[in-house]
């Protein structure tokens, strides 16, 4: 989600000219040529206040929900949980993980969840259900996203516009000087892929990076479809599907004031998992793809 400072991410918004501007397992033909499409599925019911973050766990088929519960996503209140649903929007354990203060994205390695709360990640085990240890990050102001590949767990500080890693218990900073910086997403061969002011980018071997599209800028959530095509989420209620050269809009929920902040997917089923922030509910989208 967007920080601001928080009300700065409002009059980006305004200027900004073309940024990122039922559950039945069957076979669907898309035809060739067919532009992509998003059909709502369900909707969760209203009780995850201020949610902003969906993560589906292929491993369970379960989604877990990070939930702030405040107008406030950089406030120390201990209010923030992690919301456990089936993936069909079933509230299973609207506090499953509490104590923790505005959890925001999320990412599953070896067992364990990782989620960013302000200025630490924070490390959950899967079967436990317990907090098993808090990295806090130095000089952090506003972890956003989480990513994992390989046993290395990647996270985002939009305000400092750096990447930092977590491996083996030790926190390094990978990358800085990125402007707005919120998605992240690894592909299969350990590329890292994000999404700040300048666009969707991807990181090289040497540490540079690589823009792909220039168009979907100012993104909050990030899914690799793989082939060169990517979805992207703006917090503002936006969704895009882009490659290196097209950007399609697919959904808009801004005149419904619905935010569509750090989106999940679950590529078996072609399902994209929607946290509505302010709206406080989980909304399922088909991806006709």
């Amino acid at each position: 989600m967007k920080s601001t400072i928080y009300l700065s991410f409002f009059a980006l918004t305004a200027t900004a000219a073309l940024s990122l501007s039922c559950e039945t397992k069957k076979t669907e033909t898309v035809a060739e040529g067919t532009p992509p499409a998003l059909s709502l599925l369900w909707e969760s019911t209203d009780s995850l206040p201020t949610n902003e973050s969906v993560l589906y766990d292929a491993n369970s088929g379960l989604l877990y929900v990070s939930v702030i519960e405040g107008q406030d996503p950089q406030e120390k209140d201990g209010k923030g949980s992690i919301a456990l649903l089936t993936k069909d929007g079933e509230i299973l354990n609207r506090n499953w993980i509490t104590g923790l203060n505005a959890p925001k994205g999320m990412a599953i390695s070896e067992g364990k969840l990782y989620v960013t709360d302000i200025d630490a990640l924070v490390e959950i085990d899967l079967k436990t259900a317990k907090i098993t240890q808090t990295y806090p990050v130095a000089g952090a102001q506003f972890l956003n996203d989480v990513a994992a590949h390989a046993g290395t767990v990647y996270f985002s500080d939009m305000n400092t516009g750096k990447v930092h890693t977590l491996v083996k218990d030790s926190i390094s900073m990978l990358s800085e000087g990125h402007t707005s910086l919120n998605g992240l997403a690894v592909d299969a061969d350990g590329t890292l892929h994000g999404l700040d002011a300048s666009g969707l980018k991807k990181w090289n071997t040497d540490g540079t990076t690589t823009l792909i599209n220039a168009q979907v800028t100012d993104g909050d959530g990030l899914i690799l479809l793989g082939e060169g095509s990517y979805l992207a989420s703006r917090w503002t209620g936006e969704i895009w599907f882009a490659t290196d050269s097209t950007q399609t809009l697919l959904l808009d929920t801004k005149a419904a004031q619905s935010n569509t902040a750090d989106i999940g997917y679950n590529a078996e089923e072609k399902i994209v998992y929607v946290p509505t922030f302010y709206k406080n509910k989980v909304a399922a989208y088909k991806l006709n793809y």
